[in-house]
């Protein structure tokens, strides 16, 4: 059996299994680029003589921007673990009703999820000198390093190879914003990669609004931060 690890599908940004897979034949010599081969690989791949392996923990916001993206994991046979580390959500009864709604359909799908601290104080030290900054701005730049490096630092401790985030779901946030601060949150763990995958796509916005309204979400209307109403 050929077995590919969640860094060597992500260090390409290769979410096409077959055009990885084609990828991988320039590299490692194993197939060919002929359509015959890809055929070939797709019976490879079904038939469990192909597997792909991704040890994946999953930055998690809030339930609706995860939800089409745990969905489209779990369809693909991915099944991340859940970090929900959002230090920057204010008031604490806020915090607490979004990581509640994770929980709920992480528990659904069976899935696990790990609770970060929640130390708002610690957040408003970090972004100091950044509050009137507007949504997109760099108050943005600075909280996503903060949740991400966080994120970077527990996978790094419990084994996984891959991260990625819910954050980018959000038509709201700045998708090189967010890229930039997971590829520098990994740059300290070389056997660690950061998974840059635009989950706008696919059909994963529309799928979004139906989760959202099938599983009866609490939909906040508000990044998270005390700031990020005012500033709009």
């Amino acid at each position: 059996m050929y077995v590919f690890s969640g860094t060597d599908i992500c260090k390409k940004n290769y979410v096409n299994t077959l055009d990885y897979l084609c990828y991988l034949s320039s590299v490692k010599k194993l197939f060919s680029f002929t359509h015959a081969w890809k055929t070939e690989i797709f019976h490879l791949i079904l038939s469990g003589l192909i597997k792909l392996q991704m040890k994946l923990l999953l930055h998690t916001c809030c339930a609706p921007c995860s939800a089409a993206i745990l969905e489209y994991l779990c369809d693909k046979e991915i099944r991340p673990a859940l970090f929900y580390f959002n230090p920057n959500i204010y008031p604490r009864e806020e915090y607490e009703i979004r990581k509640n709604e994770c929980s709920r359909y992480a528990g659904k799908l069976g899935l696990d999820i790990i609770d970060g601290d929640y130390d708002h104080g610690l957040w408003l030290k970090r972004i100091a000198g950044l509050e009137k900054e507007p949504e997109r701005g760099k108050r943005c730049a600075e909280c996503f390093q903060m949740r991400l490096s966080a994120t970077a630092w527990l996978a790094n401790e419990k084994g996984f190879d891959t991260i990625a985030t819910t954050l980018g779901s959000s038509r709201w946030k700045n998708l090189k914003q967010i890229a930039e601060a997971g590829k520098q949150a990994v740059a300290f763990y070389p056997n660690l990669t950061f998974w840059d995958k635009n989950w706008r796509k696919e059909g994963l916005s529309e799928r979004r609004r139906i989760l959202l309204k099938e599983n009866d979400f609490y939909n906040q209307q508000y990044c998270g931060c005390e700031f990020s109403g005012k500033n709009n």
